[in-house]
């Protein structure tokens, strides 16, 4: 087995770069290009050494493509506090592939743009990806996708009086009490939040 180069970090990298903006991996000349290298012999021996250190594959018809752990993005061994500041080493932990953290049924979820601030006290902001199980049921206590009266919303599921009601997490809305059919599209298992565009 071909033994993986440290400069390959900095390959692989740049691989990565260029598939979130073109979704492929380009030509031997292109990645001469993005590797900054002369040689497309060179190209093929890190291609291969990637291969088999798992980031990418080939199709039976010899297209390069990546594989789930080029994907997989570092997990640092230390957690960052959100009170007081604490030191914080620089040692790198495990990989993991962010779907995997919050997908579990990738054929059952859906992505949802969120509108509004009803559930800010939730930490849920106008703008965020909502990541939704595709569920008919839901416990108390689950935020839920929920078709009430023929519109979508997004809020806390609760129980009140034995009937099934809407909380929203900002006092300046009021709890649905819905007065048709109160109907389950998903469950919140997860939020996205881009802070810089």
């Amino acid at each position: 087995m071909t033994d993986f180069n440290p400069k390959d970090t900095e390959y692989l990298s740049r691989l990565q770069d260029y598939y979130a903006d073109w979704k492929s991996i380009p030509s031997y000349a292109r990645l001469c290009e993005v590797f900054g290298i002369a040689s497309k012999s060179w190209v093929k021996a890190i291609l291969t050494r990637l291969g088999e250190a798992g980031f990418i594959d080939r199709t039976p018809d010899g297209v390069w493509i990546p594989t789930r752990q080029f994907f997989a993005r570092p997990l640092a061994e230390s957690t960052v506090q959100a009170g007081m500041p604490v030191s914080v080493t620089d040692t790198q932990g495990e990989y993991f592939v962010i779907d995997e953290m919050l997908i579990d049924t990738p054929s059952k979820t859906t992505l949802i743009t969120v509108k509004g601030d009803s559930m800010i006290d939730a930490g849920i902001h106008d703008g965020d990806v909502a990541v939704v199980e595709k569920r008919m049921t839901a416990n108390i206590g689950d935020i839920v996708v929920a078709i009430v009266d023929d519109d979508f919303t997004l809020k806390t599921l609760d129980r009140e009086n034995g009937e099934f009601i809407l909380r929203p997490a900002n006092p300046a809305y009021p709890v649905i009490r819905p007065h048709g059919k109160l109907e389950i599209f998903g469950v919140l298992t997860g939020l996205i939040r881009k802070y810089r565009k």
